[in-house]
């Protein structure tokens, strides 16, 4: 069983970021990246920290600035801000008692991971779980049709709940933070010797598949796994989700010495889902 430890890092901001180590013993170090105003303490965070810390893995679950237990504000967009919080949490392990070896994340998390990769490329093994290539799309869910007028008059918007209640503000730097953040540069910048692994559900209502498609164009070394039926929180996916991970982080472990391809996406069996 590994220990489970609170730590908390300081950005390049000055914020306090908390996170939980799972601390197995192990100097192999993977870190878990949460989305669009989640946490670390969600159910494919921790279900994930738990499935790799079952193979013997060290694991970090954290929460950007703004989220969860985290000091700062919440913003909208953020994108390389939180691959900068995500840096913060690296080099703090960096010559310690563990090496991050890989790094994961889900939805916007996806996002940050991959722009990491693109900037820094001291992390060779990668995971995108549900990001969005095209962040031009799902804005208009949130915002309303015409959030680039509204937005352009009064500066921000506020979105609230259905009981009217004000969740968070939309302002005009940060709405165009999302659009100037450039996925397929930061893609194509990826160095090829950084393998890539996307998962992405067949049933995705809320980022379309379509996404994972474009991100496999983008990339030199990916591999791509569309999970049959599986929704953006992956809700009836937990366990297949879980072993399509563990999979890929073991099989670029240099704890594993065979090198053959992992089997990630296997055909249906009979009664079984299918990850395509």
């Amino acid at each position: 069983m590994a220990q489970q430890h609170r730590v908390i890092i300081q950005n390049s901001h000055g914020e306090k970021l908390v996170g939980i180590l799972h601390d197995t013993g192990s100097s192999e170090l993977v870190i878990v990246c949460h989305g669009f105003q989640s946490s670390k303490d969600r159910i494919p965070m921790v279900n994930l920290a738990t499935a790799l810390e079952k193979e013997g893995m060290s694991v970090f679950r954290f929460d950007f600035a703004g989220n969860g237990e985290s000091e700062g504000s919440f913003q909208y967009g953020n994108y390389r801000r939180e691959a900068d919080d995500l840096r913060a949490v690296v080099q703090h392990f960096h010559g310690k008692e563990h090496t991050v070896t890989a790094i994961i994340g889900h939805s916007k998390g996806g996002n940050v991971v991959l722009l990491y990769a693109s900037k820094y490329r001291d992390i060779h093994t990668v995971v995108n779980i549900s990001g969005r290539f095209n962040l031009e799309r799902g804005i208009e869910g949130r915002l309303g049709k015409d959030f680039l007028q509204r937005i352009k008059q009064k500066g921000f918007i506020d979105v609230q709940n259905r009981r009217g209640k004000i969740e968070y503000r939309v302002t005009e730097e940060s709405l165009m933070d999302r659009l100037t953040t450039e996925v397929h540069a930061a893609c194509s910048a990826i160095q090829r010797d950084c393998r890539v692994l996307t998962v992405h559900g067949s049933m995705d209502k809320i980022v379309p598949a379509e996404d994972a498609v474009e991100f496999s164009k983008s990339i030199a070394n990916h591999v791509l796994c569309i999970m049959e039926g599986a929704d953006h929180e992956y809700t009836a996916h937990q366990d297949e989700l879980a072993s399509v991970v563990v999979n890929f982080v073991k099989a670029n472990l240099h704890l594993h010495k065979d090198t053959t391809e992992p089997q990630l996406c296997r055909k249906p069996d009979r009664g079984g889902r299918s990850c395509l």
